[in-house]
């Protein structure tokens, strides 16, 4: 029986992975702006870091999870986050002395057992961003800001950020109660999954996709109207400083996000080209989440987004310069042509080219197709009468013009291309 790749995950093949590089090599670009280096994680750990901080009535925890026993008996689960592993690391390592807030990145494949559908995969690949250890609204807009300014290098123009606030353990818990009593006047509204976990988390009820539910909850209390003082002060200093730099945006007062471990802020950056599952990335403020994992106190900002979504949305020009094209294609003829091609190609390559060429010895005329299907700039001509006159021909594969050069011309002829982003 022949073995094909499982259900929901994907292969990303040589002439797509370009627009994946150049995602990332943007988010290499921006993040560092505001202060974030790179963090590399496991991609398993320990089932009781996720239970315990993504929260045990999340539908990750009770549905999604890859989760096994390894040969020792411990349960295992492959990461369905980024967030919690970082924290991990954080109280692991004992990072708790920067000279500033630790900023940190990351990017990798995350597991999740969904039903695969459109923009959903059981593996997915995220790039997250944490900030650690200031409590301030100045952090969670400047890395709502840096979202934004990411997301409008990669080109994407019709985009909204929508934020709100979750409040915090002072006046969390009554507003709990407040919401099961109303939700519980419209039980019978909801659907199967809100009428069962409802009384255990009756928050997701808000953002529940059913629309039934999305019915029941424009009619519910809303948070924002019940903060305590202190995230009250928050969350108008957020949007004072939103206002203040002059980056658009809507409270939605609707947005609770999916995880148990976020407070005060939260956000989206949200897309109208994706249908009802918009949101392109999503984030907040996470104050007592390493505390529960048994480390100090530290109040923390992050997002994550999916590369997948990111990849269906940019407006990708597929004859840019960011894919990987020769700089040269080495057409020979000959024996005697084989061996300088082998030669040459060596030597173009040591001064930083990248270099194709035939192996097969085909025609002339099957060489230039291939050349032109590798999309190469230049093409490098070698048979019997350039190795005897000593001038090689060199063909520029945009303009068509050819000219004579000896093999010491050659990379000065051949200079870099121009990067054309879109």
């Amino acid at each position: 029986m022949k073995i094909q790749r499982i259900r929901g995950v994907k292969d990303i093949l040589p002439d797509e992975i370009w627009k994946w590089q150049y995602i990332e090599s943007v988010a290499h670009k921006i993040f560092p702006r505001y202060g974030f280096n790179e963090i590399r994680l496991p991609i398993f750990e320990d089932t009781r870091l996720f239970s315990r901080s993504i929260g045990d009535t999340t539908d990750i925890v009770e549905k999604e999870m890859y989760t096994f026993k390894d040969r020792g008996g411990d349960s295992i689960t492959l990461r369905p986050e980024g967030t919690a592993s970082v924290v991990r690391a954080y109280i692991e390592n004992k990072m708790y002395n920067p000279p500033s807030v630790l900023k940190m990145f990351y990017m990798g494949p995350m597991f999740r057992y969904e039903r695969p559908q459109a923009g959903r995969l059981r593996q997915f690949n995220q790039v997250g961003v944490e900030a650690m250890g200031s409590p301030g609204p100045i952090v969670d807009v400047e890395i709502m800001t840096m979202v934004m300014e990411f997301l409008k290098e990669l080109g994407l123009a019709d985009i909204k950020l929508e934020i709100n606030s979750l409040g915090s353990q002072e006046c969390r818990p009554q507003y709990r109660e407040l919401l099961k009593t109303e939700i519980e006047k419209h039980i019978d509204q909801l659907c199967d999954n809100c009428t069962a976990r409802y009384q255990r988390n009756p928050l997701r009820v808000l953002d529940c996709k059913a629309k039934e539910c999305g019915n029941v909850a424009e009619g519910l209390p809303k948070l924002i109207d019940h903060l305590d003082p202190a995230s009250a002060e928050h969350f108008a200093e957020v949007r004072s400083l939103l206002d203040s730099i002059g980056t658009p945006y809507s409270v939605n007062p609707k947005l609770v996000r999916g995880l148990d471990y976020y407070n005060r802020t939260a956000f989206e950056v949200t897309s109208q080209n994706l249908g009802s599952q918009n949101a392109i990335c999503g984030g907040g403020r996470y104050d007592t989440l390493v505390e529960e994992l048994e480390g100090p106190s530290t109040p923390c900002f992050g997002f994550a987004l999916g590369l997948e979504r990111l990849v269906s949305l940019i407006p990708f020009n597929e004859s840019s310069d960011l894919q990987k094209h020769p700089d040269v294609y080495i057409v020979c003829l000959g024996e005697e042509a084989k061996s300088m091609a082998f030669e040459i190609a060596h030597q173009l390559r040591a001064k930083g080219l990248s270099v194709e060429r035939d192996y097969e010895m085909a025609s002339m005329k099957s060489q230039m197709r291939k050349a032109n299907k590798f999309q190469s700039r230049f093409t490098l001509i070698i048979g019997e009468n350039e190795i005897r006159s000593g001038k090689l021909i060199l063909k520029n594969m945009d303009s068509g013009e050819q000219k004579e050069c000896t093999t010491e011309e050659l990379v000065s002829e051949i200079s870099e291309p121009e990067v054309d982003t879109q």
